[in-house]
């Protein structure tokens, strides 16, 4: 038996159950994998309320961890028992399940770790590291000649945006609710920040711009934000959402990028850019490599034990968290 987080029904926290549950043998192609650290994503918010519904209920939700493999099924010939390992299920069409303490794993979607990452730092910068890297590589690339504009930008994807893209050389302006996670906010990465509340981001992101407004924003909040991004780029820029952690958009006629100028949006979605395990294994070597020389880095600010999730999860919602948060099992 193992204790893992299931939900039986889609809610709140409180839906978030501590309980028992059989972990079988693996199969071929399969690994046993004991959590050392669980990452904490707003994905795994929309897979508890049901905006990313799941197979099966009850299921065990949590897409992003860090272990140790303690078995191996049939045909397993890259790992082996001892065998440090990470994964990101992302995307909401991957599998689930990483709030527990063991659970089976295809090899396909693991990521050997080096020495120089550790089990809580994989768990908090896997997801949100893949995240960042398409999006300022693939989305939208990023150069020397941008500035952009990164909402949530003292959270854990954010912040790792804004320090990748500055070491690109771009001038970053970040958006955060506070004045603490200001101060955050440019201990990493950002040149200048807007307090969300303080009002009028466009117009002080054309004020930070000489009247332009830049190149690209990074959205992952939504309906909140939507209007104000658009606002904010310079002709021809480009909005970049990744998330909508204050609800969808609401229904948009696309001519008006016409009339803003020219503008493109683009859904940055996790699953579209992971489609084999080349690809994650490829990204997680540039992130583990520019981490590695602190070019980068990651703040874990928040740690909770897997019987605490939805204390974890009432945190992320009430936005009072700053940098990685993760979860100990």
């Amino acid at each position: 038996m193992s204790k893992a987080i299931r939900i039986h029904e889609y809610g709140g926290p409180e839906v978030l159950q501590y309980e028992d549950v059989d972990i079988p043998e693996p199969n071929t192609g399969e690994v046993k994998i004991r959590h050392r650290a669980i990452g904490l994503n707003y994905a795994d918010i929309h897979t508890r309320n049901g905006r990313y519904p799941l197979p099966t209920l009850p299921h065990i939700i949590g897409g992003e961890g860090c272990g140790i493999i303690e078995a191996v099924g049939a045909g397993v010939l890259d790992y082996s028992v001892g065998d440090r390992v990470a994964y990101s299920s992302g995307g909401h069409a991957l599998p689930r399940g990483s709030y527990c303490e063991q659970r089976i794993m295809n090899t396909e979607q693991l990521i050997k770790l080096p020495p120089e990452v550790d089990d809580r730092l994989a768990a908090a910068m896997t997801t949100k590291g893949l995240t960042a890297h398409y999006l300022i590589h693939d989305c939208y690339q990023v150069t020397e000649r941008d500035s952009i504009l990164v909402h949530s930008a003292a959270g854990g994807v954010g912040t790792i945006i804004a320090q990748w893209a500055r070491t690109k050389g771009a001038y970053v302006i970040g958006v955060v609710s506070s004045t603490k996670k200001g101060g955050f906010a440019e201990d990493h990465g950002c040149h200048d920040v807007i307090i969300s509340k303080s009002g009028g981001i466009a117009e002080q992101v054309r004020g930070l711009t000489g009247g332009k407004g830049v190149t690209a924003v990074f959205d992952a909040v939504g309906a909140d934000t939507f209007e104000a991004s658009l606002a904010s780029l310079r002709p021809c820029g480009n909005l970049i959402t990744y998330g909508s952690s204050s609800g969808p958009v609401p229904p948009f006629d696309i001519f008006r990028l016409n009339e803003m100028g020219s503008l493109s949006i683009t859904a940055g979605a996790f699953y579209w850019h992971m489609q084999t395990g080349e690809q994650i294994r490829n990204r997680a070597k540039k992130l583990f490599d520019i981490v590695s020389n602190q070019a980068v880095k990651i703040t874990i600010n928040q740690q909770f034990s897997l019987a605490d999730a939805a204390d974890a999860h009432r945190s992320m919602e009430s936005r009072s968290t700053l940098g990685m948060t993760i979860i100990i099992p």
